[in-house]
């Protein structure tokens, strides 16, 4: 069995390669950088070169996949990520129905919605919407907070005791492990009994506020940590700095917006299936603490 990848060198894609070489399915990996492929050192693995977004390149990539794995992975050079997410959606689209693939599971979105001005949140849906028209089976697997966005602030925790977000302190957020769900997505992908278009949230092993989190990070540390509520224009002008264009800007603060609202996605009610496994402090301890250091 031979079960194509998107964003390979991501967490959840990496974490979805490794899982489908110990089951003994070939991955093939997709990504536009040929070194940082054959990087993942996954023995036994395919690594192809190609644009997620080109439909030719797509097709070709995945000529003889019997499942696929499809993200939209992130970008800041692009006019919109809504732009972006149409594109990457097109092409996959393609290449499935070319290539008669028969299972596709899709990373999405938590709360997922085709409402407008919901940034990501919104072109999730579309991209969702877009996918069930299809004659085979999908699942969209809708995460919560990634864990993961922790080490993009390393340095503010190990410099400055500090860590921000845009959203309130007792904002219940379920933070999950992007290794979760990679491991989620290659046992659906391996798995050929299943039929038909699923939904299915993961919520990790429970909702945190980031007051909760500083608490924990003190603890685990043995360092005061302190949360702080960065407001939407200090977020705005970082990204401006950073050269990220107005319309992807606006989209990313629609997105922050959307996730802080209280009756928003983050509201979305619990239910035994939404568990994953990893625990914050495992993954401080494994993940967090290494970069600490």
């Amino acid at each position: 069995m031979k079960i194509a990848i998107a964003g390979a060198t991501g967490n959840i894609g990496s974490a979805t390669a490794r899982q489908v070489v110990l089951n003994g399915a070939i991955p093939i990996l997709l990504g536009q950088n040929i070194d940082r492929l054959n990087q993942l050192n996954i023995t036994g693995a395919i690594a192809k070169v190609a644009d997620l977004g080109d439909m030719a390149e797509m097709i070709k990539a995945t000529h003889d996949a019997d499942a696929l794995l499809w993200l939209v992975p992130p970008v800041a050079a692009a006019p919109s990520l809504k732009e972006w997410y149409d594109k990457i959606t097109t092409a996959g689209i393609a290449a499935v129905q070319q290539n008669d693939i028969k299972r596709v599971v899709l990373i999405s979105s938590l709360g997922v919605s085709t409402k407008p001005n919901l940034g990501t949140i919104s072109y999730c849906g579309i991209m969702e919407e877009a996918f069930d028209k299809l004659g085979v089976n999908v699942l969209a697997l809708r995460p919560g907070y990634f864990m993961e966005n922790f080490l993009l602030q390393a340095q503010s925790i190990k410099e400055k005791g500090e860590f921000s977000f845009t959203y309130d302190a007792l904002h219940d957020i379920p933070f999950l492990s992007t290794e979760d769900v990679g491991n989620i997505a290659a046992k659906y992908l391996l798995d050929e009994s299943w039929a038909g278009h699923w939904k299915l949230n993961l919520m990790g092993p429970e909702n945190l506020t980031l007051s909760d989190v500083a608490r924990r990070l003190s603890s685990l540390t043995e360092k005061p940590v302190r949360y702080r509520q960065e407001s939407f224009e200090e977020i705005e002008s970082r990204l401006n700095n950073w050269g990220v264009g107005e319309t992807i800007r606006n989209e990313l603060i629609d997105l922050f917006k959307a996730l802080g609202d209280p009756n928003g996605a983050y509201a979305t009610p619990r239910t035994p299936e939404a568990y994953t496994a990893t625990s914050f402090e495992q993954f401080v301890i494994n993940k967090l603490m290494p970069v600490l250091i």
